[in-house]
């Protein structure tokens, strides 16, 4: 299999902009995190691939960017968060839908639905975090975030993300295709755009048929200059420390109810799923460096 990653490329001088990304591994690692079953899973893989996109322009693992959809479907939230490192995860509400149209195609906007909102949230490190939010259109997740690009960016894209899942449950391929108007461009570029988004092949079988990122740039943008390339992994980052440190802003009549319970603590990460026990002596140590802590 071939790596994952994320290419960044400009054409017709500057005026399109453009990533593509690889995400096959990620959102099988996603999968089997969630045990999602195929529709949970394409709706959880296309929007960890549209985040991980959007990150792909940040400069270090502080800066995150997080995409929140809840189309009031079956699915519940689905939320992906990357960081400027690569680093992705999120999770989806139901991991267990399975969901297909007439066509076969697995029917991701029946189990994300329409009747909701994308919410991005862009934290650069700075004091403040920039929240946009848009209506959600399809529920289909790429035309939801090109939406987003247009109302809250101001920035006209076509968003293409795709996730095929295999008759055994893993995946197949992953992937997405962003490209964006930068302002300025001439009516040449959005011509070029739109016949482009007309004619454009699903992302994921592309990458199915062993095409390159840059092959598959250079398919539809036969001008394209490579200007980057990003790695991009599903890596939560949540740790037994981390959750220890967790344990101690809670009250003390919390702690000292499950030390006397004798049962210790379980907590499960909502992004990967890892389970972290503690057990009654973690928790009295728990207690007592919060007791010092708080003299």
């Amino acid at each position: 299999m071939k790596k994952d990653g994320i290419v960044i490329a400009s054409a017709m001088n500057g005026q399109i902009r453009i990533h593509a990304a690889r995400t096959t591994q990620m959102a099988e690692d996603a999968r089997l995190a969630h045990n999602c079953m195929p529709t949970s899973a394409a709706a959880l893989g296309r929007t960890l691939t549209a985040a991980a996109i959007m990150a792909s322009d940040l400069k270090s693992e502080k800066e995150k960017i997080t995409a929140v959809i809840n189309g009031h479907g079956p699915s519940g939230t689905v939320l992906a968060q990357a960081d400027g490192s690569g680093n992705v995860r999120g999770f989806i509400g139901d991991p267990g839908l399975y969901y297909s149209r007439e066509d076969g195609h697995l029917d991701v906007a029946r189990a994300v639905g329409r009747d909701g909102t994308l919410t991005v949230t862009r934290d650069m490190g700075l004091k403040e975090p920039f929240t946009g939010v848009s209506a959600l259109q399809s529920g289909e997740i790429g035309d939801d975030f090109a939406y987003y690009f247009a109302i809250s960016e101001q920035t006209p894209s076509v968003v293409g993300v795709g996730v095929l899942v295999d008759v055994d449950l893993h995946i197949r391929a992953a992937g997405g295709l962003i490209y964006q108007l930068m302002p300025g461009a001439s009516e040449e570029a959005i011509e070029k755009c739109e016949y482009t988004a007309a004619h454009m092949k699903p992302v994921s079988q592309l990458i199915d048929e062993g095409h390159d990122l840059e092959e598959i740039i250079l398919m539809y943008f036969e001008d394209a200059e490579i200007l980057d390339r990003r790695d991009v992994r599903w890596h939560c980052g949540c740790s037994r420390d981390h959750f220890f440190s967790a344990l101690m802003t809670l009250p003390e009549s919390d702690l000292q109810e499950m030390i006397d319970d004798g049962e210790g603590a379980e907590i499960r990460c909502q992004y990967c799923n890892s389970v972290y026990n503690y057990d009654t002596d973690d928790l009295k140590k728990i207690l007592e460096i919060r007791r010092v802590a708080y003299r």
